[in-house]
């Protein structure tokens, strides 16, 4: 699965076989998130965490999911500089913003 969140996560571009999902994620929680997973919803591991570096409360930025699937529901797992955790499953097709929070 390819991934790219704009100045907070980058990865090698490669052909792109379905449309592009893309949301602008921001981080509403006080808490300061250092990992994020996607993956298809239903798969059995979370990949690699997409993020390089951390996402600050009150900071936003563009998520783009290039993985070549035709899939709208998404499990999305986020870590916190704390240790803490939140996983929600998200149909991200109509979806133009994901916000985390408290």
């Amino acid at each position: 699965m390819r991934l790219t969140l704009a100045t907070l996560a980058t990865l090698a571009a490669t052909p792109v076989l379905a449309e592009d999902l893309v949301f602008t994620l921001v981080n509403d929680s006080s808490h300061t998130i250092t990992e994020m997973y996607v993956t298809p919803a239903g798969v059995d591991h979370w990949g690699e965490n997409i993020l390089f570096g951390s996402v600050d409360p009150g900071v936003s930025g563009d998520v783009t999911i290039a993985d070549g699937s035709d899939v709208c529901d998404y499990d999305l797992r986020f870590v916190s500089a704390e240790g803490g955790e939140a996983e929600q499953t998200q149909n991200l097709c109509d979806l133009a913003t994901f916000t985390v929070t408290d």
